[in-house]
């Protein structure tokens, strides 16, 4: 194949979104600086609401980032020094991050090779008596199996927290990703399905002791002003972050199909060939905020891409137990040997809605060029 030195695909395109949707955003920014309401208010409490009834659970608290929802859960949770928490040996830096922020030592467990969600089978074994809780990644958009984590973690009274930063709108069985756990917490940096003008998050939760304490976390811990019944910090998300999150959030269900019919594609486009393309559990509604696929010779392949102007990324390229800050924890290379093969073998691929079909056939000649005849 030639190389096409006029097509480009980039690995997101937030400018064809915005065009989409241009109107309505220009509207509802408009709106706040009219109003000069940018700290709480109508538009916070409003997505709060919208997000709970999306995610159908009760409560949902606005926050300033996909890592504070998750600090603030562990902190609302009492998680400190001496408390384990388990988590997946591969994910983003903020799932075992916040644990140790909180004062307590993370735990890695292995993933399913299959999902890169945290593996149901191996989680026992990790519990020990200063085990606390368990945080369960949704990762890449694909809800992992709560039911059968939380039935170890009520055998063991252990709280579960979903880390569903890249999974909203998922499911699993018909249950919404962030509604199945003592806390689910979301992402809304602006790479995501629902992703703002910045930072932002969202701790949800079916508690409404659980919702009132966190919410004073993120607010001094303070209700009414100035009076402050907890230390809390400051973690507010922005009105008008809020108020595009809003008009974005009535076009999430549609971009999340036109991402699952895009990796549909791929996947007829890749059959036969040796790339590995992602797997897709039956019991779950995949949103596909990444595309992963499995390629020998990763690192040679991403250089390839990048010289035939495809867009693409590597996540995550060391797992956490191998993370020089995490070295005094012991772990070793070997220890989490389907982490590690996934970062050495994994990398995502374009996806947003906005994809054209060309795009999309464009990518997956590149990939199976390289790949399938080197």
């Amino acid at each position: 194949m030639a190389t096409n030195t006029t097509l480009k695909v980039p690995l997101l395109d937030l400018r064809a979104q915005y065009d989409t949707i241009r109107a309505e955003v220009d509207d509802a920014v408009r709106r706040v600086m009219e109003s000069c309401h940018f700290i709480g208010g109508p538009e916070i409490t409003g997505l709060e609401e919208e997000i709970a009834r999306y995610s159908r659970t009760p409560h949902a608290i606005a926050c300033a980032s996909g890592t504070d929802a998750l600090l603030i859960a562990m902190w609302t949770l009492g998680i400190g020094p001496g408390d384990e928490v388990i988590s997946p040996a591969y994910s983003f830096f903020a799932t075992a991050g916040t644990v140790s922020n909180n004062g307590a030592t993370p735990v890695f467990v292995d993933v399913d090779p299959r999902t890169y969600n945290l593996d149901p089978h191996r989680l026992e074994a990790a519990i020990t008596p200063r085990t606390k809780a368990v945080v369960a990644v949704s990762l890449f958009g694909q809800c992992c199996d709560l039911p059968a984590l939380k039935a170890i973690c009520d055998k063991h009274q252990l709280y579960l927290i979903e880390d569903a930063a890249q999974s909203i709108g998922s499911e699993w069985e018909g249950r919404r990703s962030g509604s199945m756990c003592d806390f689910g917490t979301f992402s809304f940096f602006p790479s995501k399905n629902l992703g703002a003008a910045g930072d932002g998050g969202m701790i949800l939760t079916g508690n409404a002791e659980l919702a009132e304490r966190a919410r004073l976390l993120c607010n001094h811990g303070a209700k009414p002003k100035y009076y402050h019944s907890l230390v809390g910090t400051n973690s507010r998300l922005d009105a008008l972050q809020a108020a595009i999150l809003r008009v974005k959030l009535k076009h999430l269900d549609r971009w999340s199909e036109k991402r699952a019919k895009n990796a549909a594609l791929y996947n007829a486009l890749f059959e036969g060939s040796r790339v590995g393309r992602p797997y897709h559990d039956a019991r779950t509604r995949h949103i596909y905020n990444q595309y992963v696929v499995r390629v020998p010779k990763r690192d040679e392949l991403k250089k390839s891409l990048a010289e035939r102007n495809v867009g693409c990324e590597i996540y995550y390229p060391v797992p956490l137990h191998l993370q020089k800050c995490f070295a005094n924890l012991g772990y070793k290379v070997g220890d989490m040997p389907h982490s590690e093969a996934a970062a050495l073998e994994t990398i995502a691929l374009p996806i947003y809605p906005e994809l054209t079909e060309e795009q999309i056939r464009y990518v997956a000649q590149t990939v199976r060029e390289f790949v399938d005849q080197g």
